[in-house]
């Protein structure tokens, strides 16, 4: 992969759709190091974060997971939008907004509200957004928050995804990843740096992958066509990351550059 870097001109306000093993990091990876004015904002991350920093919404979300619940969508677009508001992204047009953050994006109806209220997003404001929205209600309610331009479903053949899968082993003391096919070990199961046995992850198994496939595509097709309706899915084919990622650099240049 080249590692020019490229200027983007407008902002890119990014999504990335795709089924387990597609290779969504591997790409977020990639834009990061072509466009340096995107940032990556995880839900995730920013979960684990404000539960170890033990912030108001963290100390919420971490007593929700302790009881055995799911972290509302309200609690996630309340980490998203305070996420945005530190990095200076987001102007609040009163500051008793700020509060009622992850109140005011708890309904999915809140599309419908006066868009006077709505805190006004930078147009300097460009980011991968990852692990959220993953649902079509997620992401209307997130559309009251950020207006999302460019979602990008990346598309592989199962049977592509199950033989990278079946190859992929890991040393899980240092997390260093192998590929039989294209990123081989020295030494057949043996880690490189340290010799100790390399395994594969609980969750590389076929039957947990293909579970997993059933429910990416019961949530992502009304997610899809959510963007499909708002006029910015654009959807690629490859068979590797390799293959994809030229194609997503230069639709984002055109769209963007």
């Amino acid at each position: 992969m080249s590692h020019t870097t490229k200027q983007l001109k407008k902002a890119a306000r990014i999504i990335l759709v795709g089924a387990p093993g597609v290779g969504k990091g591997t790409q977020s990876e990639r834009l990061l190091m072509r466009f340096p004015q995107l940032a990556s904002i995880s839900s995730g991350d920013l979960l684990r974060e404000n539960v170890r920093r033990r912030t108001q919404l963290g100390v919420q979300a971490e007593a929700t997971m302790q009881s055995g619940n799911l972290v509302p969508d309200s609690m996630i677009l309340g980490l998203i939008s305070s996420e945005l508001a530190s990095k200076g992204w987001l102007q609040r047009s009163s500051p008793s907004e700020t509060s009622s953050t992850n109140s005011a994006y708890s309904s999915s109806t809140s599309s419908s509200q006066s868009t006077a209220s709505l805190p006004q997003i930078s147009p300097t404001a460009s980011f991968i957004l990852d692990g959220f929205p993953r649902t079509a209600a997620q992401a209307t309610s997130l559309d009251t928050l950020v207006p999302v331009n460019f979602v990008v479903h990346l598309l592989t053949p199962p049977s592509v995804i199950l033989a990278r899968i079946a190859s992929r082993w890991v040393h899980e003391p240092s997390g260093r990843v192998y590929n039989t096919d294209f990123h081989a070990p020295k030494v057949p199961g043996k880690d490189d740096v340290t010799g100790e046995t390399l395994t594969q992850r609980e969750d590389d198994s076929i039957d947990t992958w293909k579970q997993r496939l059933r429910k990416f595509e019961e949530t992502s097709k009304a997610l899809l066509e959510h963007y499909d309706r708002r006029g910015c899915l654009w959807r690629v084919e490859g068979n590797s990351s390799d293959e994809i990622s030229p194609k997503l650099f230069a639709e984002i240049e055109r769209r963007f550059c």
